[in-house]
């Protein structure tokens, strides 16, 4: 086992979109181009044309399927790198790129996958089998890879005809279907990976109904309509950018403007005023995603390296780790940061989650005990944590209530706030003690509370897939889905 880190138990979060209605204040064409005047809301049918412009809460990291780890990284490719499985809105797998879903061998170590045929690349390369093997295996053997530990059951990949690829694996994995319809399904355009190699994320080239054109760091990224789509006649849109906005305020202003259309995340503070904005809609809802405190418990030489040990508090003492827990309240953090907006909890699963064992029950905060707990552990008081948060507003006010709420207890929490990409690789590094992070629950990250919310994306039908031509909303995320060597990074 790689078992890298030890995390606090998840506070769930309520999913909070916008999506600004109208044409207001001279931006972007909206997507639906029924033309309503600025300001009121668009309910008519969507038409052919405009561009979709879309605020990100933080800059993706590299847009390369195997190396990739972030939630707005997902938010793209899902509009222009297609899997061999995705998820419908009753969070079912179904096929995309491939045909059907896999045959499974009696003993559970051989899965065949039969592809869907007439399909090319956003290039014009043809997808066939040789092009899912070329990616399955970089997916593993690229150094740096995110996807290694999804696919770590994986011993081989065969190409069995066209339109066949069968995978071997050294014991039954259940998930299996689950990772490929996620970035480990994501399948490149060989030609473009011969003729960029590991720096495909500069350029990337996929199946999907937009293709890559341009990309300012730190500032947007630009996509259009794919003429290569196998389902081109049914994208609307000519085009969709990107803006990298990381200020919730500026978010909102830019939406509310009509600079943007559609804000991915909007400050919990700012519910109350939006709800009452007859120019925008909010779309709220309660998303498989969760946000926490991941603990580094033994990653000293980088994630899927062996386990060090490390020489934190919290990091060698699992004692202090259920004292911190115990030092904070989720309730607490829930009504000072978030207005109370969020559903407090302690797992990784919402509510009526099939998947989450509602015989489970939570910590409560409890400050003698963790004073007792303290104590008894011999480590001088206060106990030192280094917590790394993003630098949003929001993430600041999260990490001085925690400061708060642990110093009253005995713990000494240092703020250390860090630009995301960077604090992404510095937990991959094994650089950190703490890690105030978050993501779709296909991952495993825990928590505090605070917000997250699954990829957009277009949706997909049942069977062969079909996709609308603007993004649904709200989006739907994958059924959990466990690696089965190590617990990944953790991710936003």
């Amino acid at each position: 086992m790689h078992a890298h880190r030890r995390a606090l138990p998840a506070t769930l979060a309520v999913l909070a979109l916008i999506s600004a209605c109208g044409g207001g204040g001279g931006g972007t064409a909206s997507p639906g181009g029924s033309g309503a005047p600025a300001g009121q809301p668009d309910s008519g049918p969507a038409t052919k044309g405009g561009e979709l412009t879309l605020a990100l809460a933080e800059d993706p990291d590299v847009l390369d399927p195997s190396l990739g780890r972030t939630l707005v990284g997902r938010e793209v490719f899902i509009n222009m790198c297609e899997k061999l499985y995705d998820i419908d809105e009753s969070l079912t797998i179904v096929p995309q790129l491939a045909a059907a879903l896999p045959e499974i061998s009696a003993d559970g170590k051989s899965v065949t996958v039969k592809l869907r045929t007439g399909i090319t690349f956003n290039d014009g390369t043809p997808f066939d089998a040789t092009a899912v093997k070329t990616s399955l295996d970089r997916h593993v053997a690229i150094e740096g890879s995110a996807r290694k530990s999804e696919l770590a059951a994986v011993t081989g990949v065969e190409v069995v005809d066209p339109t066949t690829v069968k995978l071997t694996l050294k014991a039954p994995f259940a998930p299996l279907t689950g990772q490929l319809a996620d970035r480990a399904g994501m399948v490149m355009s060989p030609a473009q990976l011969t003729k960029l190699g590991d720096d495909f994320g500069s350029s990337p080239v996929c199946v999907g109904p937009f293709s890559f054109v341009s990309r300012q760091a730190g500032n947007s990224i630009t996509l259009k309509k794919s003429t290569e789509y196998y389902d081109a006649d049914k994208v609307n849109l000519d085009g969709i950018t990107y803006k990298v906005i990381t200020d919730a305020n500026v978010r909102l202003a830019n939406v509310r403007s009509g600079d943007v259309q559609v804000s991915e995340r909007i400050s919990a503070t700012d519910v109350d005023k939006v709800e009452s904005d007859a120019s925008v809609k909010l779309v709220t809802g309660e998303p498989l995603g969760y946000q926490g405190i991941s603990i580094n418990i033994g990653n000293t030489a980088g994630v899927g390296e062996p386990v060090g040990e490390v020489t934190t508090p919290l990091g060698t003492n699992k004692e202090l780790r259920k004292a911190f827990e115990l030092a904070l309240d989720r309730k607490v953090i829930n009504q000072v940061v978030f207005a109370g907006k969020y559903v407090p909890g302690c797992f990784p699963l919402p509510p009526g989650n099939a998947f989450l064992d509602a015989s489970l029950t939570c910590l409560e905060r409890d400050v003698d005990e963790a004073k007792k707990i303290i104590a008894a552990s011999g480590v001088a008081s206060p106990v030192p944590v280094e917590l790394t948060i993003g630098t949003s507003p929001e993430n600041l006010r999260i990490g001085q209530i925690i400061q708060s709420l642990a110093k009253e207890a005995g713990f000494d929490v240092k703020v250390k706030s860090t630009e995301f990409a960077s604090a992404l690789d510095a937990s991959d590094a094994g650089k950190y003690d703490a890690f105030r992070s978050g993501g779709p629950a296909a991952s495993t990250r825990t928590a505090t509370s605070t917000t997250s919310c699954p990829p957009v994306a277009p949706a997909t039908s049942p069977g062969c897939p079909t996709r609308r031509s603007t993004p649904r909303w709200p989006p739907r995320a994958a059924p959990p889905t466990w690696p089965s060597a190590r617990r990944p990074s953790p991710r936003r």
